[in-house]
């Protein structure tokens, strides 16, 4: 259950460093694919709520961090939401 980086790119172009504590993210993106909005909140939720279980299953406990990340996501996104279309790139896994 290795802790993986990824890189994200928003419609406006800046940028940001996200955490998961599991590679399982890697299954839900693609590096260097853009995602809309809504489907990479989707993916988002999903891949870092598995990570977190993950950390459930193996320390009897869920990862907070993960859904810090999460919410983060979450909150930055609100910033696009007039913005019909809008995507997100996943740039890199580090």
């Amino acid at each position: 259950m290795p802790i993986t980086y990824f890189r994200i790119r928003w419609p406006d172009r800046s940028e940001t460093n996200c955490y998961s504590p599991s590679s399982v993210v890697k299954e839900f993106f693609t590096p260097n694919s853009s995602y809309e909005i809504a489907d990479f909140l989707e993916r988002a939720r999903t891949a870092l709520n598995l990570a977190s279980e993950r950390v459930r299953a193996k320390y009897g406990y869920a990862c907070s961090s993960a859904m810090d990340q999460l919410a983060q996501l979450e909150e930055s996104a609100r910033r696009y939401a007039d913005r019909p279309g809008a995507s997100v790139k996943v740039i890199e896994f580090t």
